[in-house]
């Protein structure tokens, strides 16, 4: 009871101050970004490290266990075992991740499907406009679908060479290098189209409803 009780106070004080970051406009530079001429985006720092970032919890779900269910505005819903997923065509994708707390990391190399397989299989209905990410740690996150067929897109289970780690969002986490790095669910359950804009967790609490990194879309 003592560890839940800390548990909940350590992960209402993250919630608090990122909530306050937005109220704030903190780390709001102002600068012009160009993602045809610069690598970095305004306000952003380059590491050579992975930051972890979460709410304070981790889950630990196997892949024997796993299980992805993809539904909603769509033709042909799925509900994908690790199996399943491991039988689809695989893509390698490297790309830059930028993250909304001023870090970015450079040439990450994934392995994984990529959303534009998902897209054929599931066939997403002519009005379909977006997708909401659903995590097992109960986070959800809002994405354009333009956005989500991007095509460096991908449902990542390997990060250089070996399996996503539990800290970094394994066994399948969503990776869309276009927008900053929270709209990439960690710990993938589901992921539902719809017809409209659906606040996911951070929107909710005050962070912008798309996040382009280059147009310092941080906060709403």
């Amino acid at each position: 009871m003592a560890d839940d009780t800390m548990h909940g106070r350590f992960k209402a004080k993250l919630i608090e101050t990122k909530q306050n970051w937005a109220a704030e406009d903190r780390l709001i530079t102002g600068a012009p970004g160009d993602r045809t001429r610069d690598r970095l985006p305004p306000g952003q720092r380059e590491v050579r490290n992975w930051p972890v970032l979460d709410l304070g919890v981790q889950p630990d779900v196997p892949a024997a266990q796993w299980r992805l269910d993809v539904d909603g505005a769509v033709a042909a819903p799925i509900a994908w075992s690790w199996a399943e997923f491991a039988a689809q065509p695989q893509v390698d994708v490297v790309s830059d991740i930028h993250c909304v707390t001023a870090w970015s990391r450079y040439d990450n190399r994934w392995s994984g499907v990529a959303t534009r397989q998902l897209l054929e299989v599931v066939k997403p209905s002519a009005d379909a406009r977006f997708v909401i990410q659903h995590g097992y740690d109960g986070y959800t996150a809002n994405v354009p679908l333009d956005d989500f067929a991007g095509a460096d897109v991908l449902l990542a289970h390997s990060w250089e060479g070996r399996p996503l780690t539990r800290e970094h969002g394994g066994p399948v986490r969503l990776v869309l290098p276009k927008l900053y790095f929270w709209k990439s669910a960690k710990w993938l359950r589901r992921i539902e189209f719809a017809t409209e804009d659906r606040a996911g967790f951070w929107e909710q609490r005050g962070y912008h409803m798309r996040g382009d990194p280059w147009a310092e879309e941080r906060y709403g």
